[in-house]
């Protein structure tokens, strides 16, 4: 088997199953930041191929200094799989699979989720009579090998693991329940796959191997797609993006159980050894009062009135509740087991926790059930069985920066040290997410609760909270509250990429930014000791008031200096108050403070990055007539725009390239004029030119892929470098002179601030207002702020267009806001440049769906802007209410929305008295205030507009959402999810009707929720991009490329394994990692493990990403088409009719992807004799493609060419034969008259014209009455599984090219010569077919990855 790939229902599927909420009440902080890893699903790792696997991966990616080969090797050998035998009391034993990396910790999780022996939590394992401990790992405990016995041993219960004890018997109770994927809490997360295709595909019986060569038609096939998908259709309903499995609850096995009233138990009973008492009430309608003690839980004699702790008779004390309540009622025992027997069968990733909390835009009306275990944890604030872990709650920072300072010298110790970081990381998030409720909510106390609500600040669990609002007019000069609400998100930016560096030493906060019912909060990790003094004794370093007092630190200065190298971060001087020149390398609003734990921390990182003049107006400064062109400089509502990393790289990059391109191309006429003297150095000089040729040629291709950019940045200088050698040595002065001279003009040519190297670098503070320069009429200055300008020029001038490039090639094609604003932030480009976007996609007709994302996205980023202010003058009481009204506002028909009745239901008489005392009600709430209700739909389109005008430069022309989806071709339903997922609103699962003049759409009930929108430090920047991971990804794609399958797949194994052990069993960039096996199973011919791999893919995005989500849609489509290369052809059509509704529901029709779909559908439905039906969807399919792909494409060809297909085997030959000659005029033109395609199109041609003469002619005879004529039964020859899974391979972009074997000896010869080391690759590489065959892939779906290098292309 590969390696890394997973094995079903094995020990390791069970283990990533582990609920981590068990975990993490058994151990204490720090153990559960080192050890609790919810660790990986892959256990078997590499056996028997480390050693030239790893080699190779290090020859490539040089990631890995020679010298810690031995070291990397060794890890592979030592983290073996190997078999323990596990004896519990009450069942058989059994054999689990452990790997020597776990700890001990896992096995009590995996016991713990197994179905025979989940009832247990208090218990010890020991080996040889010794009791194991927790947190060790594997690999350390003597005696431990292949076949040791490990016993579980009861333990006695103390309170803590009582309740622990009852909290997981109610986990397990609850656990097919999908009330908290829709509550959000827990981090569960909504699943779909396995109810569309109506139970695992992976279950069925392998049958490929029976039907030999896949020519037998599956029969009875239900393939009737309901009518809201159907091409042209305008319905979108809601209800089936979450179709209900009829039993997803499971069965009733308990009516009550809960703590009891007689708790806690008086002194004479603590000296028996009562903890706790417990009330029962079972499904036989009998009520029982049930003491846990230290050995256990038995029935004792206590009734409603009155208290009797004496066991009752006859007396059961069982170790477990559960087997005393399968003991007490027949029916839990029956009902519990089934229960038990479905929780089991489920696929492992629909239960395992997500890394960060995934919130669904609707839910079902869920029932609300009495839980009283579930009440106490509400107000006991989740610290109830907590208590009696030693230091209470947890130490955040100490525990954020303790995880950075663990080695990594080598991957073992970069293994544990990155899934520490992880696993705090996302514990920090989900407590400060909860944190951050609780403050809007009203239930913390201030920390300065004498000051006015808006100033007010907040500790809670360790974290500090504060609200985005300009408080003591600190950003008065930024722009006030607008400046205040964009500042903590600019300064997680700066944490984001201060954090990527890594820099030992230096050190940031944990920071969250959360928005939650229309305030913004910010939540950071404490630095030891600065809540003990005032602001201005802490900062050594930076300004607190912007620029008047600057402090500056030697150490500081050290360290920022080292991180600014990378950051492109300029030391510069300015002047503080005292008119005294201070050094600085950051921003001056970059404070340095010095904790008490010694640690040097850096905060307010907001001016990490330069300003974007293009949103600045400045005093004194003329941008260039181009960008002046495009209406540019705007003013914004604040002055803290800046640029992003992403384009800072892409601009140092290019003018990199200028500055290499120019010094090679002046070093080598320079070179041409001493020729003559040096004959004898002719043959160099003629390489260097041929080179120089190369590099003038490349000028135009600045936009390839990025690893291809750095081979040619390495090429060119080397070229610089040889050339400037060759002409220095032992050459006279005079040429040393001009070669400086060279160099010179080059480094002046691209705005370099020095003039003997090529140095950009941006100092942050040129344009902040209250900040002093030194050398103020210098030229240093004048440089630094022309680079400014020319970043700002090279985003709107060369970013911009390039962006749009991408979506005219197809590279890049959102399908929604979410995926439009990744594609523009890959590009640098700021969401503020949305509205210039859009006015150049107008302009585009190829792009108008991309045109009408965009527009979508300003529509709803600006009312999400409107809500937000809106939200603030709103009382609790009437939440639902006024969040009705705004959607009914927004998006409704109805014209006079009335405001919803019934608000002073509850308006007491002293309310006027209550109002006098309002000091003690929530201070964020205002009483009383009813402004919200004032709105209309006029208003809020008026606001929008206003809004789209100030904040994104774009005139909206419409005055209501009617005109606004008649213009745009926008759909009110993708409207309103993508408002509903950037707001946290969550809305009932109905039909809604937007269309009614005269009843509202929205109602009081239809709001279900209030969720936070929360952004952290995405953890692939936290870790580097899991950097070994990365390396080997990106060199198992590299291996692909030449070709080397067999030895991509293993690293890319590999890199699947190292996530893993990182992030646990899920995250986005495992579901990346295992869509692309699944890829290379399939090219590799193994289709029922690229079945398995892709089955993982959707279920793990749909968890995620979310069900709705444009990468769960694409993972859908993967899965249809190894779904039916493994002859599950109904199963196949479900999933494409699942991605198809989803695509309708997210974008609409009008998109390239849907003419993808539909061409895979109509082929399937082709092939299953459905011609009419596969007519309607490749019509649809014919129509996108000429609108995207213009009418002289080779997709639109193979369309006519399938049309025709189809048009023939419903007899239609003359529509047949007239779409057959499109075809045939395509191929023509772009491939000329000899090109086999040409061929075939030409012979098809003839073929049809034979049939329609023979119609023909019967048709004149019938006509003329000839005696005998009747119509010839049309011959249908309906085709075989092999040639439709042909015709899908072609139209998914898999081609298999036949090649001869002259061609693969020559293939072979380059590859040998690029990379001597490499041995000839192995059989199995390219499927044979029919001779010998070379895979290529021309896959969109690597280039889109977040990991990819580029995707591959086709020859």
């Amino acid at each position: 088997m590969a390696p890394g790939t997973q094995v079903e229902g094995s020990a390791a599927d069970e283990k990533a199953a582990s609920p981590t909420r068990n975990a993490d009440s058994s151990a204490g902080p720090a153990a559960e930041s080192a050890g609790n890893k919810n660790h990986a699903v892959d256990d078997n790792k590499m056996n028997g191929d480390e050693d030239n696997n790893q080699d190779k991966s290090e020859d490539e990616s040089g990631t890995e200094p020679k010298s810690n080969t031995d070291e990397q090797e060794v890890v592979f050998i030592q983290d073996m799989g190997f078999t323990v035998k596990i004896v519990s009391p009450g069942t058989e034993a059994f054999d689990i699979q452990v790997s020597s990396m776990e700890l001990v910790q896992e096995i009590h999780q995996l016991l713990m989720d197994r179905e025979d022996t989940c009832h247990r939590t208090c218990f010890s394992l020991q080996l040889d009579n010794v009791t194991l401990d927790n947190f060790a790992e594997l690999k350390n405990i003597e005696g431990l090998k292949e076949g040791s016995v490990i016993k579980v041993v009861e333990e006695l219960y103390t309170m803590r693991e009582a309740r622990i004890h009852v909290r997981h018997v109610r986990d397990l109770l609850k656990s097919l329940d999908p009330a908290d994927a829709y509550n959000g809490v827990d981090c569960s997360s909504l699943s779909f796959l396995n109810v569309v295709t109506q139970g695992d595909i992976t279950d069925t019986p392998r049958s490929s191997h029976i039907r030999e060569k896949r020519k037998i038609r599956p029969e009875s096939v239900d393939c009737t797609p309901p009518d809201f998908i159907m091409p042209r259709c305008k319905e979108r309903p809601i209800l089936p993006l979450q179709p209900q499995a009829k039993e997803h609850k499971g069965p009733q096995c308990i009516k009550v159980l809960t703590t009891s009233g007689w708790n806690p138990p008086p002194g004479p009973r603590k000296m028996h050894g009562d903890l706790m008492y417990l009330y029962v009430v079972t499904l036989e309608d009998k009520h029982y009062h049930i003491t846990a003690c230290t050995r256990g839980f038995f029935v004792n004699q206590s009734a409603e009135e009155e208290f009797n702790a004496k066991p009752a008779s006859p007396s059961h004390l069982c170790h477990s509740l559960i087997e005393l309540l399968n003991q007490i009622s027949p029916a839990f025992k029956k009902n519990f087991a089934a229960l038990q027997k479905k929780r089991t069968s489920r696929h492992p990733f629909e239960r395992v926790a997500t890394p960060y909390q995934v919130y669904a835009w609707c839910a079902p009306n869920i029932d609300h059930t009495i839980d009283a275990i579930r009440a106490e944890d509400t107000f006991s604030s989740k610290l109830g069985y907590e208590e009696h872990i030693p230091g209470q709650t947890r130490d955040w920072n100490e525990e954020l920066q303790t995880t950075r300072e663990l080695s990594r010298k080598n991957l073992p110790e970069r293994l544990l040290r990155e899934r520490a970081i992880f696993k705090v990381h996302s514990d920090f998030v989900a407590a400060a997410t909860r944190g951050a409720m609780a403050v809007i909510d009203g239930n913390v106390m201030a920390i300065n609760p004498g000051e006015e609500a808006k100033m007010q600040m907040y500790i809670w669990n360790n974290i500090f909270f504060s609200l985005g609002f300009d408080v003591r007019d600190h950003y008065k000069e930024l722009g006030g509250d607008a400046a205040a609400f964009v500042a903590p998100k600019n300064d997680l930016q700066g944490v984001r990429v201060y954090s990527a560096v890594d820099l030992p030493g230096l050190y940031t906060l944990g920071t969250v930014v959360i928005d939650y019912r229309g305030y913004r909060v910010t939540a950071q990790s404490i630095i030891p000791g600065i809540l003990e003094r005032e602001q201005e004794q802490s900062v050594v370093y930076g300004s607190i008031d912007f620029g008047k007092t600057v402090l500056t630190h030697p150490k500081y200065l050290d360290l920022l200096n080292k991180a600014g190298q990378q950051l492109k971060i300029l030391p510069h001087q300015v002047i503080n108050e005292k008119d005294e020149e201070i050094e600085l390398c950051s921003s001056v609003e970059c404070k340095g403070i010095i904790g008490n734990d010694g640690r040097h921390y850096i905060l307010d990182l907001l001016r990490t990055f330069p300003p974007d003049v293009n949103f600045l107006k400045l005093e004194g400064e003329e941008l260039s007539k181009e960008v002046r062109a495009l209406g540019f400089p705007l003013e914004h509502r604040h002055k803290l725009s800046c640029l992003r990393q992403e384009l800072i790289d892409a601009f140092v990059e290019n003018r990199y390239m200028m500055f290499i391109k120019f010094a090679a191309f002046h070093l080598q006429q320079l070179g041409a004029k001493k020729q003559k003297e040096r004959e004898s150095r002719s043959s160099q000089e003629k390489e260097i030119a041929k080179i120089t040729e190369v590099v003038k040629d490349n000028k135009e291709g600045e936009e390839k892929g990025a690893a291809e950019r750095e081979i040619e940045t390495e090429e060119a200088k080397k070229i610089v470098e040889s050339i400037t050698d060759s002409i220095t040595s032992g050459e006279k002065l005079e040429m040393e002179e001009s070669t400086r001279e060279v160099v010179k003009k080059a480094a002046l040519a691209v705005g370099s601030l020095k003039e003997t190297e090529f140095d950009v670098r941006f100092n942050p503070d040129v344009y902040s207002p209250g900040v002093r320069h030194a050398n103020l009429e210098g030229d240093g200055l004048k440089k630094e702020r022309q680079l400014i300008k020319d970043a700002a020029e090279f985003l709107v001038i060369t970013q911009i267009p390039s962006f749009i490039r991408d979506c005219l090639d197809h590279t890049s094609a959102p399908m929604d806001g979410i995926t439009l604003s990744e594609a523009m932030h890959n590009r640098g480009i700021n969401i503020r440049y949305l509205g210039k976007i859009a006015e150049m996609l107008s302009k585009v007709g190829q792009l108008e769906y991309v045109y009408s994302i965009a527009v979508s996205e300003l529509v709803c980023r600006s009312a999400k802007h409107v809500f937000t202010n809106y939200m603030q003058s709103v009382e609790l009481m009437s939440l639902s209410a006024a969040i009705s009204h705004f959607l009914n506002c927004f998006l409704s028909a109805c014209v006079t929305p009335h405001t919803p009745q019934g608000l002073d239901e509850l308006q007491s008489k002293n309310a006027k008295k209550r109002n006098k005392r309002k000091g003690r009600v929530n201070p964020l709430s205002s009483p009383d205030n009813l402004e919200w209700t004032t709105m209309t739909p006029r208003s809020v389109w008026n606001q929008l507009k206003t809004e789209m005008k100030q904040y994104y430069d774009w005139d909206m022309p419409c005055d209501s959402v009617e005109q606004a989806v008649e213009r745009f071709s926008l759909q009110k339903i993708s409207l309103l999810r993508s408002f509903c997922m950037k707001t946290g609103i969550q809305i009932l699962l109905r039909e809604y009707s937007f269309d009614t003049k005269n009843r509202l759409t929205f109602y009081e009930e239809d709001i279900v929720n209030v969720f936070p929108v929360v952004k952290h430090i995405n953890p692939r920047y936290l870790l580097a991009q899991a950097s070994d991971a990365y390396n080997f990804y990106t060199t198992g794609q590299t291996k692909i490329q030449q070709g080397y399958l067999k030895e991509g797949y293993e690293l890319i194994s590999e890199a699947l394994n190292l996530l893993n052990n990182v992030y646990g069993a899920m995250h986005p960039e495992i579901a990346q990692c295992l869509r692309m096996l699944a890829r290379l199973n399939y090219i590799m011919g193994d289709h029922a493990e690229a079945m398995s791999y892709q089955q993982k893919a959707v279920l793990m995005s749909e968890r995620v990403n979310g069900i709705d989500h444009p990468y769960t849609i694409t993972e859908y489509i993967h899965l249809a088409l190894y779904c039916f290369a493994n002859t599950q052809v109904s199963i196949s059509l479900k999933l494409l009719y699942r991605a198809r509704y989803l695509t309708l529901l997210v974008c609409g029709e009008n998109h390239p992807e849907m003419a993808l779909l539909d061409s895979n559908i109509s082929l399937i439905l082709h092939a299953l004799g459905e011609y009419e039906l596969s007519l309607r969807f490749l019509e649809k399919a014919l129509e996108l493609n000429i609108k995207y792909n213009g009418p002289r494409s080779l997709k639109v060809a193979v369309t006519y060419h399938l049309v025709a297909r189809t048009q023939s085997c419903m007899g239609d030959f003359r529509s047949a034969l007239q779409n057959e000659k499109e075809t045939y005029a395509i191929y023509k033109h772009l491939l000329g008259d000899e090109h086999e395609k040409t061929r075939e199109s030409s012979e098809c041609l003839r073929h049809l014209t034979q049939q329609a003469v023979v119609l023909q002619k019967k048709m004149n005879d019938i006509c003329t009455g000839k005696a005998g004529a009747t119509l010839p039964p049309i011959q249908i020859q309906t085709p075989s599984m092999g040639s439709v899974l042909d015709m899908l391979n072609v139209i998914n972009g898999i081609l298999f090219v036949q090649i001869s074997q002259q061609d693969i000896e020559n293939f072979k010869a380059e590859v040998e010569k690029r990379q001597l080391k490499e041995s000839t690759p192995e059989s199995k590489d390219g499927v044979t077919k029919s001779g010998n065959v070379v895979v290529k892939e021309l896959e969109e779906g690597f280039a889109d990855s977040p990991m990819s290098v580029s995707p591959i292309e086709s020859s």
